[in-house]
């Protein structure tokens, strides 16, 4: 069950604003988890080969990254009865100039709005914008939750 009241949110209120760090070493990881190894992911070089500006994020890594704080604001990830969007823009994640693979050099920057409430069947939609730069990577995401 949500710990969200609906009856308190209102269409055009923003309820989650976040910003993802990611590094190529959150790319291998991902790879790992999800057996996903293409090459654009990780080699600058065959992504430039296949018309890349240079590595890029997973997409199914993207729109995990950005669902995450909206179900820790929710409390129960069990909330969520839909999740969509539309793959945009490529994230491109540069490697770091010096040291560990680990360190940022990219974001996914979210804010999530309330964009369709109805407290008295106790769902809500929620629209979400994500960017990456000035980009915008996702689009049309949108997240329908339940008491």
């Amino acid at each position: 069950m949500s710990a969200i009241d609906f009856s308190t949110l209102t269409i055009g209120d923003t309820v989650v604003e976040s910003e993802i760090p990611l590094s190529r070493a959150s790319l291998v990881d991902y790879a790992a988890a999800s057996g996903d190894h293409n090459p654009i992911h990780w080699n600058e070089r065959f992504a430039r080969e296949v018309g890349l500006d240079d590595v890029i994020a997973h997409g199914m890594l993207s729109m995990a990254a950005v669902i995450a704080p909206v179900a820790e604001w929710l409390g129960d990830p069990g909330a969520i009865v839909d999740y969509r969007t539309r793959f945009s823009a490529p994230v491109v994640v540069p490697d770091a100039d010096s040291g560990s693979p680990a360190t940022t050099t990219t974001s996914l920057k979210l804010t999530a709005t309330v964009g369709a409430v109805d407290p008295a069947v106790g769902t809500a939609r929620i629209d979400i914008a994500v960017k990456s730069g000035e980009a915008d990577v996702l689009s049309r995401t949108q997240v329908r939750i339940s008491a």
